[in-house]
């Protein structure tokens, strides 16, 4: 786990990771105090989970795919790839460590957010409060199925396209999965279009993995049954994102 090693105390050193860290912990209870939230003492909890996991999503789509594309160009561009390498550690046990180092980042900030909303949001009624660690549970593991692939692919890309292209296309992918693809539904509610409609089918459905409004609304934790459809879901195009990063994922520059 030698690059795993350097590639941690690279984004330790680096200490951009703090600024998340602090925004993460900070801004659920400081942002709620500037707004109109204070007026209603009711809307305070509803504002610092909403503050709390938009900040969560917001660090890792822009610091987390950086960062990780980051080093994945850094390790083919300086030749630290090819040296492990020549050592004996694979391609894809690179891309693995590189992974994990970034990931070691974004799951602590994904906890951190999930401790927040059980404890400093949770509701008072008895009935919502013993469903509220389920949810929040839930939560915490659609995330990091969504974000774990992410990176791993930012980092691939960034290998072989270079660390712009590598942030940019990921977080392209991310913002239409959890955006775009809604804009696409409610074009095809108002009119049919195959070709939209296969498109549609075959698109990352990231906005199932935000169950934000389930915390805002009380509407309670999921159903078993559609938890684990949606992980299945998830874990599938972990797989696929897997396999191309695999495929783009390169330890040395082309000649």
């Amino acid at each position: 786990m030698r690059l795993f090693r350097l590639t941690f105390a690279t984004i330790l050193q680096r200490k951009a990771w703090a600024i998340c860290a602090i925004s993460v912990t900070a801004l659920p209870f400081v942002l709620p105090l500037i707004s109109s939230a204070t007026e209603k003492p009711i809307l305070v909890q509803p504002a610092r989970i909403l503050a709390a996991w938009s900040t969560l999503w917001i660090c890792s789509l822009l610091w987390g795919l950086f960062t990780a594309a980051r080093e994945g160009e850094s390790n083919a561009k300086s030749g630290v790839g090819e040296y492990f390498q020549t050592t004996g550690v694979s391609a894809t046990r690179q891309l693995f460590e590189i992974w994990l180092a970034v990931f070691s980042f974004i799951a602590p900030m994904a906890l951190i957010t999930a401790a927040i909303c059980q404890f400093g949001a949770a509701p008072k009624n008895p009935i919502e409060h013993s469903m509220w660690w389920t949810l929040n549970l839930q939560y915490v593991a659609l995330f990091l199925l969504v974000m774990a692939p992410l990176l791993a692919l930012a980092s691939a890309l960034a290998s072989r396209f270079g660390g712009i292209a590598g942030f940019a296309i990921t977080l392209l992918i991310t913002l239409y999965g959890l955006y775009g693809v809604g804009y696409l539904e409610s074009m095809l509610k108002v009119e049919a279009n195959p070709i939209l409609h296969s498109v549609w089918t075959f698109s990352p459905h990231y906005s199932f993995a935000d169950l934000t409004q389930r915390l805002l609304f009380k509407t309670g934790a999921l159903p078993a049954a559609a938890f684990w459809n949606m992980t299945l879901y998830f874990a599938g195009i972990l797989a696929v994102y897997v396999g191309v990063s695999r495929l783009c994922f390169r330890t040395k520059l082309s000649a």
